[in-house]
């Protein structure tokens, strides 16, 4: 059983992880945002790839890479999982550049109920009463979003979805968050460091240059920003229930729809408060629906009747 102290420290990473996915991140691609998204992408990748290569052979956490590296299935799940991680990257990145950051905090709002949707069309998953209501009033939010707009929030969408099948292909994929994010940036770096080549050469890439030293150094910054809330949730999901880290989960959005609306000056009318009031009630009664099956489990755990 997990000691209160122990729950205390979980919480406190989970804080500074979600808040700093939520709140830091957004700032930190509006601040590079002169790049090209591509450009940025790659640099993310590299940069990651490299910060978290010292931190796994600091931590002597590499015997999980090369039982990777030696499983050809292992291999082609990586190889998926990277390139919708990498795709989620750039959606989220070209979201900040084109200053539709509150699409992007819808996404990952309805990025729990994109994973229900999933796991009843992939894995045969049976959805409660609960789930289906929440994932009918996640459907109408965007359905009203798009009819009062006049266009399909695609980039919000896209965001859940590509991340909802990045989780769903990890699912499989026998490595722990930080020895997984090595091996994907691992795959993905040859694409990464030749498109950088090329644009340097000849499509007018700034990252490769050291003519803007201050834009470089915060390239490289990619690295932590990538890394550091993921070590964060890494430690907080050791600390705590699956359940409440769910619940913590939501501060990311939050964050970045507070920081699009209030530093960033984007768009809040009425048709976002309505498409986002559904979401908001779908997402309290999965919720609530998730932790009463949590509650009713333990309960059957501690009786000793849950199934073996």
């Amino acid at each position: 059983m997990i000691d209160s102290r122990e729950q205390k420290k979980g919480a406190g990473f989970a804080l500074l992880a979600f808040f700093f996915w939520g709140g830091l991140t957004p700032l930190y691609f509006k601040a590079v945002s002169g790049v090209p998204p591509i450009e940025t992408l790659a640099n993310r990748v590299i940069w990651s790839l490299l910060l978290v290569g010292v931190l796994l052979f600091a931590m002597k956490r590499v015997a999980g890479l090369r039982a990777a590296l030696a499983s050809p299935k292992v291999l082609r799940t990586l190889l998926l999982a990277a390139f919708f991680v990498s795709l989620n990257w750039f959606l989220y990145i070209y979201a900040i550049n084109a200053s539709m950051t509150v699409e992007a905090a819808l996404g990952y709002y309805i990025n729990p109920l994109i994973n229900v949707i999933l796991g009843m069309v992939v894995l045969r998953e049976l959805l409660s009463r609960a789930q289906g209501l929440a994932v009918l009033l996640a459907a109408l939010g965007v359905a009203n979003l798009t009819w009062q707009l006049g266009a399909v929030p695609w980039v919000g969408l896209a965001l859940a979805l590509s991340f909802g099948i990045y989780g769903l292909i990890r699912k499989t994929a026998p490595l722990a968050s930080l020895e997984g994010l090595f091996m994907e940036t691992l795959l993905l770096a040859p694409f990464a460091i030749g498109l950088l080549v090329y644009l340097q050469f000849f499509g007018g890439g700034q990252s490769m240059s050291l003519a803007d030293p201050g834009l470089f150094g915060l390239l490289m910054l990619s690295g932590p920003v990538t890394a550091l809330p993921l070590i964060w949730y890494a430690s907080a999901a050791r600390r705590l229930r699956y359940s409440t880290i769910g619940l913590f989960q939501y501060l990311a959005p939050t964050c970045i729809m507070l920081t699009a609306v209030f530093v960033f000056g984007e768009p809040f009318t009425q048709a976002h408060l309505v498409t986002f009031a559904c979401i908001w009630a779908a997402l309290a009664i999965y919720s609530f629906d998730s932790l009463l099956t949590a509650r009713r489990l333990r309960r059957a755990q501690f009786l000793g009747k849950a199934p073996a």
